[in-house]
């Protein structure tokens, strides 16, 4: 049984202004942790982040490259360096320039600050060059095709070197000042991030709400009703189970993204937490991994709309490697790996963050691993806690979820190279390294997919973390609201969007 009481808030108060009077409100799952670009570690995060600091890059609805601070880039024969001519008139949202020279202080930021989650993003960066005020030259140590649409996330976003330098690292944290369409009002931990319009953006005339909300509502049922209520404008994270009744109500349209995404469990395979029996063991993973019913978990849990998946990579997509199929369950072969490595009765402590659905599925893969003879203590905990006990190496397993990257060095390197700020089960493999460089290095994707292929049956064969499902984003929203866009990173951008005439 889960070993901890589940928190749940009943209701939401919130100030009644409607869309129409020029205020946004979004309901989210989660707090968004650190608002520095450098430490945030979050989805909601991001999404928060996307309406404050804009990037160099970004993407469109069909997943490519498109300009964003930088207006246009070319690549060096060699793909050793590439020079990126920068958007003028753009001012940080304290009135100070953004130029070359604050390009070359944040990413050497980002690769230097203590603390940093995005250093080893971007490693590849062996020096940055500025050429003139609006123009920089990116030198790499080795050839990185990923480079660029990794800008597109949270290591291209760019803060005032000005303000940060006159703040402290935890009030930036708090309020960071960026060039983005809105900048922080306020922010109370657990409860909101309220953004207001920067009316002095490059691009302000596309964005059309004086005022966002992002509300933490982790339980997707309290979402909902304050969608249905009015009281919220947006929600992501839609559980499939609801889609069936807010698609007949014609008030609320529904937006689906399609995305690799992924839900897993990622072991501690050498923190001071570690449970010996999973982390030394690769046979006892094997074995929770073939105890698992994935199809059984997406159409009880996930009424059939996610993708039963056990790699890194939803079966429909051209990067799965079809070599290792999704596993049906079999407990007879779970049993004999325990065997096999001599390990009898093996318990295991789940870190899970709150929501009804990761519950569910934390449930329902208790019962399926009690069969083969694993005892999983599931243990329910708010998502921030959670990924600081995690970072912290204090834990023996935790499901966590990337909603995914249209790159497909960034849906494995993030979380399973050695030392990056993701891997915090610890897993290394010098070779798996090694063949994420060489990938990275290709711009042809034909040439590049056998690459994949050998890194994913290294996975598969070593099982340092366990794939349930591939996930797909639903947003809903009051029919009011027009021009929403779903991209494939499922980050929400507000450009374009606006009240219904």
């Amino acid at each position: 049984m889960i070993k901890a009481p589940i928190a749940l808030g009943l209701t939401l108060a919130l100030a009644a202004t409607a869309a129409s009077a020029q205020e946004l409100r979004i309901g989210m799952r989660d707090d968004p942790g650190s608002l520095d670009p450098a430490t945030n570690a979050s989805f909601v995060g991001r999404v928060s982040l996307q309406s404050v600091c804009d990037k160099l890059f970004d993407i469109d609805p069909q997943g490519t490259l498109v300009p964003m601070l930088v207006e246009s880039w070319e690549w060096a024969d060699d793909k050793l360096s590439v020079t990126l001519n920068l958007r003028q008139g753009v001012t940080f949202q304290d009135g100070t320039t953004f130029d070359a020279d604050a390009v070359k202080w944040n990413i050497e930021r980002f690769k230097t600050m203590e603390g940093s989650r995005r250093a080893a993003e971007l490693e590849s960066i062996d020096a940055v060059e500025v050429v003139d005020d609006h123009t920089v030259v990116l030198r790499l140590a080795e050839p990185n095709v990923a480079l660029l649409t990794q800008m597109t996330d949270r290591a291209g976003m760019m803060v005032s070197p000005a303000a940060y330098e006159d703040s402290t690292q935890e009030a930036f944290e708090s309020a960071p000042v960026c060039a983005g369409p809105y900048s922080v009002a306020e922010y109370r931990p657990q409860e909101v991030v309220i953004l207001e319009k920067f009316e002095d953006h490059w691009n302000a005339d596309a964005f059309h709400f004086g005022t966002v909300r992002f509300v933490a509502l982790p339980d997707s049922n309290v979402r909902l009703l304050n969608l249905r209520s009015g009281d919220l404008d947006l929600v992501e994270n839609v559980p499939p189970a609801d889609l069936p009744a807010l698609e007949a109500d014609g008030d609320i349209e529904i937006a689906f993204a399609e995305q690799p995404a992924y839900e897993m469990i990622m072991f501690n395979l050498e923190g001071s937490g570690a449970d010996p029996d999973f982390a030394e063991h690769p046979e006892v993973r094997k074995a929770f991994s073939l105890a698992l019913d994935r199809e059984a978990i997406n159409q009880v849990v996930f009424d059939g709309r996610y993708s039963a998946g056990n790699q890194m990579f939803p079966p429909t997509n051209p990067w799965y490697n079809e070599e290792y199929p999704v596993p049906a369950r079999d407990v007879e072969a779970a049993r004999a790996l325990l065997a096999e490595a001599g390990v009898e009765n093996p318990e295991l402590d789940l870190l899970i963050s709150t929501s009804p659905e990761r519950l569910a599925v934390a449930e329902m893969m208790q019962a399926m691993v009690g069969e083969v003879g694993i005892t999983l203590n599931v243990l329910p905990t708010e998502f921030i806690s959670m990924r600081q006990q995690a970072a912290d190496g204090n834990f023996e397993a935790y499901v966590i979820g990337s909603s995914g990257r249209v790159d497909p060095d960034l849906n494995i390197s993030l979380t399973l190279r050695c030392g990056t700020a993701n891997n915090v089960g610890g897993y290394c493999n010098e070779e798996l390294d090694a063949l994420l460089d060489e990938a990275k290095s290709l711009s042809d994707d034909a040439a590049r997919k056998p690459i994949y292929d050998q890194i994913i049956s290294m996975v598969m064969e070593e099982q340092p973390v366990v794939y349930i499902h591939n996930a797909r984003s639903a947003y809903a929203h009051d029919a009011d609201i027009e021009g929403f866009r779903t991209y494939p990173d499922a980050i929400i951008r507000l450009d374009d969007v606006r009240p219904a005439d």
